[in-house]
């Protein structure tokens, strides 16, 4: 089995579920190959990760022209979806997402070997922000009437985000406080709501 001692949880279901996805659909290996080629030639351009993904249309577009087979149009309008599905929280962060590819083509070759692939399910984080907040948010038990300290973060009319426990930001509307408040300002505030049983929905301040 293939160690993935060198990426993180996020990094890992992703490219699981992306090798497992296009396994079952039966694309070609070597066109997610020529895929992450043409994103490693681009990485350290400006804007690479939304030219890799405009370069997946192209070749959806114009795939029964540019095709080997017939079969290659499949390939790329299965590899474009894949990609949009699962590595759009990546576009700023070409290398990572290169990285992801790179493991979902040996996982590829892993699972072509005749190892089932079984039901994919979604993963369970998207992003490494998701899942630090996921990893917060199963740390602590959180209830209605609880006490916390956050910090302003942006102000925007008459919304304000709080960060709450280095990781958990919220944005609200806040007529009667926008003003009062400042960025960078560290103040108390209560839980209101939560969603899920754990995940905090609303807050409120406290003078």
């Amino acid at each position: 089995m293939l160690s993935t001692d060198e990426l993180t949880d996020a990094q890992w279901q992703i490219a699981d579920a992306i090798a497992r996805q296009l396994v079952i659909e039966g694309t070609d290996v070597n066109e997610l190959r020529k895929a992450a080629t043409y994103l490693r030639d681009q990485q350290d351009e400006a804007g690479a990760g939304k030219k890799f993904f405009d370069y997946l249309k192209t070749l959806v577009r114009h795939g029964n022209a540019i095709g080997h087979s017939k079969r290659t149009l499949g390939y790329y309008q299965s590899l474009d979806a894949v990609c949009s599905q699962y590595l759009s929280s990546y576009q700023e962060d070409a290398p990572r997402m290169l990285y992801i590819l790179s493991w979902a083509a040996r996982l590829v070759l892993y699972y072509d070997k005749g190892v089932p692939t079984g039901e994919i399910a979604q993963p369970t984080v998207q992003s490494e922000r998701e899942a630090e907040i996921q990893a917060v948010t199963q740390a602590n038990k959180f209830e209605v009437g609880q006490e916390l300290e956050a910090t302003v973060t942006t102000i925007k009319g008459n919304k304000v985000t709080y960060e709450i426990l280095g990781s958990i930001k919220l944005t609200q509307k806040e007529p009667k406080l926008a003003s009062k408040l400042r960025l960078g300002q560290n103040i108390n505030v209560r839980i209101e709501n939560l969603r899920n049983g754990n995940s905090i929905k609303k807050i409120k301040t406290i003078y």
